[in-house]
């Protein structure tokens, strides 16, 4: 079953038309991995989602329109964790994850969702009363992983969660991705690393120039001739598994 189904959607900024016809499916309880090389849209894709980008087209969540505003597309648990994990420093970790739960009113259930974090990621834990500003980068990524969860998603939206980090945080952070689909929760994932998100993909799209030029399993796309150069920007014909 689609959670969320995308037709022909446009999306720009100014004059600059970045996305041109997307077509795509989430199936629910599924990874999505989108791929592609900087400048093919995939982060103006999950921005159009969330509302934070105008488009035209057609998104639906659950078979109904998405609202246009970001605050109601949060309530209706599609959230996204933005690229560069853009924490709140000066505040503590757990002020931050307590800012994930505003839609939230229960606190027993805030709590519960707080010691969950904590098991996925320990070391929060231990920095729970630490200001988020210095924590390193990875310890970052964990916070605004579980930032997000703490809204209860059903749809969670990753804009590059590998990014900047060390090899071992990159394993630990894609082990919790295929942990949080494990647990329920439906996950669109855009990444660099084609390797990687491609392991853990049921599903995948290769995006080039704002348009889909691949799409497939995430076995399927993976092992594709096509897919190196897509991920480079440096396919000349539209490839299909």
């Amino acid at each position: 079953m689609s959670i969320l189904e995308i037709s022909n959607l446009t999306a720009a900024y100014g004059q600059n038309k970045v996305l041109h016809g997307i077509d795509a499916r989430v199936e629910e309880n599924r990874i999505v991995a989108i791929i592609g090389s900087n400048g093919a849209g995939k982060s103006t894709l999950l921005n159009s989602i969330s509302g934070l980008v105008k488009w035209q087209g057609k998104i639906l969540f659950d078979g109904q329109p998405l609202p246009a505003r970001s605050h109601k597309i949060v309530e209706k648990r599609v959230i996204q964790v933005p690229e560069g994990r853009r924490v709140f420093a000066g505040i503590s970790v757990e002020e931050n994850l307590l800012v994930g739960a505003y839609c939230l009113s229960n606190k027993r259930e805030i709590e519960e969702l707080l010691e969950k974090q904590y098991a996925m990621f320990p070391v929060l834990r231990d920095r729970r009363a630490q200001d988020a500003g210095t924590l390193s980068g990875g310890e970052q990524q964990m916070m605004a992983i579980c930032r997000a969860l703490m809204g209860k998603p059903r749809l969670l939206l990753l804009d590059e969660p590998s990014l900047g980090l060390a090899p071992l945080i990159v394993d630990f952070v894609f082990e919790a991705i295929r942990r949080i689909r494990d647990s329920g929760v439906t996950v669109l994932l855009v990444e660099q690393n084609a390797n990687r998100s491609l392991e853990i993909a049921d599903y995948a799209y290769v995006m080039e120039n704002g348009r889909i030029t691949l799409e497939g399993t995430g076995r399927e796309v993976l092992e594709n001739p096509c897919v190196k150069e897509a991920y480079l920007g440096t396919t000349k014909n539209r490839c299909e598994v």
